[in-house]
């Protein structure tokens, strides 16, 4: 078999392999007693951070050996997950530093934080099909599909639905991608959630989110009608509703994921070059067509369009998206005015072309791309780092094009 260019054969990548979890009532109150612990040492590296400029992991390690010889409590639990949570925190602590606009780890509350412990591999093992913990906690695991290796780490958390996961990092070798030639440019939208070049493409919007409306909205009046006073304890029947409205949010959300992932795959087995508007959908969340745009589900669109992409060695390009909308696909003149949102049509004053306004946009978005105004260092294929023959998926940066202007 033929493999295409840029395609990684007998390579490696660092993947997660999630699994359900069946924990029994002892087993869930360890697990609970267990976030306890790592949730009061997160939040007393939260305050070391306010009375010192930056603890580095070091000094929180040197921090919990302290309180570890002075407390029988935090003795009880497993060191390795004290010391992961930590890890974290640093982590999280230098991303702030270094991406700008992202905010300092903040207290975790109880009533608001989902459990979450990481244990590496002297932390856990797996025998008789069972996860073994620290503490001689002992948890089922529903194998849905076997390890393609050892795991070296493993994350139990628990989601808004009160289900228990594991997920376990492991080496699989990369699969080898069909041949493919020819590109396409996608744009983001509300009204079609990706228009491209090629019709056949498209990714319509779907709406699953909003046929679920009307029974979200029941379960929210019917949480209202049982909440109590502030500091009163939740009855049952609040806990019913509101982990029947997670229950409908969640089916809405995997549905999407679900369409946005067969979507990307018929669009990556098909082309050689993608090129993906950098769009933010964050800016929807203050405008009128906020509801709207979570229903198109624009962000876990393109995350399962880029993340796959770069896997199966696909040339995968992030466009900025100012002036698309005004520039023609033709002559590449850029209009005078900007397009307002009820203009669905895109009209050059100079050529004449006329075309959907989204579908000039991808067209717009593709040669863009192709024509690599920025230069040859700012459009071409992610650089992969190795590291022992395996591919680290957190390492590589997608290129980007520089921004030349707002939209």
């Amino acid at each position: 078999m033929s493999y295409p260019a840029g395609t990684l054969v007998g390579v490696e990548e660092v993947v997660r392999y999630t699994y359900r979890l069946r924990p029994g009532a002892a087993a869930t109150a360890a697990l609970l007693a267990e976030w306890g612990r790592c949730r009061w040492l997160w939040n007393e590296a939260v305050h070391q951070q306010k009375s010192r400029r930056r603890p580095t992991f070091c000094k929180l390690s040197k921090l919990l050996t302290e309180a570890r010889a002075r407390s029988s409590w935090l003795r009880d639990g497993s060191q390795v997950a004290q010391q992961q949570t930590l890890r974290t925190y640093a982590a999280a602590l230098n991303d702030s530093f270094k991406v700008k606009g992202r905010g300092r780890p903040k207290v975790k509350r109880r009533k608001d934080a989902r459990p979450s412990l990481e244990y590496t591999r002297r932390g856990f093992s797996i025998r008789d099909g069972r996860l073994r913990l620290p503490g001689g906690v002992s948890v089922p695991v529903v194998w849905s599909r076997d390890l393609p290796s050892e795991p070296t780490s493993v994350r139990v958390y628990r989601d808004n639905l009160g289900h228990w996961h594991a997920s376990f990092v492991v080496r699989r070798e990369v699969a080898a991608a069909p041949d493919a030639d020819g590109a396409i440019g996608v744009d983001w939208g509300v009204t079609t959630t990706a228009t491209t070049t090629d019709p056949v493409y498209d990714l319509p919007h779907l709406g699953h989110r909003k046929r679920c409306a009307a029974e979200l909205a029941r379960a929210q009046r019917r949480m209202a009608r049982r909440r109590r006073d502030k500091g009163a304890r939740p009855s049952n029947g609040y806990l019913r509703a509101k982990r029947h409205a997670a229950k409908v949010a969640k089916k809405a959300a995997r549905q999407n994921t679900h369409d946005a992932r067969l979507w990307a795959k018929r669009v990556i087995d098909n082309h050689a070059t993608i090129a993906v508007e950098d769009f933010k959908p964050s800016f929807l969340t203050r405008s009128r067509m906020a509801r709207k745009g979570a229903d198109a589900a624009i962000g876990a669109a393109k995350r399962e369009l880029i993340d796959p992409g770069m896997r199966a060695g696909r040339k995968v390009v992030l466009v900025p998206p100012a002036y698309t909308t005004m520039t023609c696909s033709q002559c590449g003149t850029r209009a005078k005015h900007r397009l307002g949102p009820g203009v669905r049509v895109f009209r050059c004053d100079s050529c004449g072309y006329t075309a959907c306004r989204d579908r000039n946009a991808a067209r717009t978005i593709l040669a863009t791309a192709e024509r690599g105004r920025a230069g040859a260092h700012d459009i071409r294929h992610a650089i992969t780092s190795f590291r022992e023959g395996v591919r680290m998926r957190s390492e590589p940066e997608i290129p980007r094009l520089p921004a030349v202007g707002k939209r």
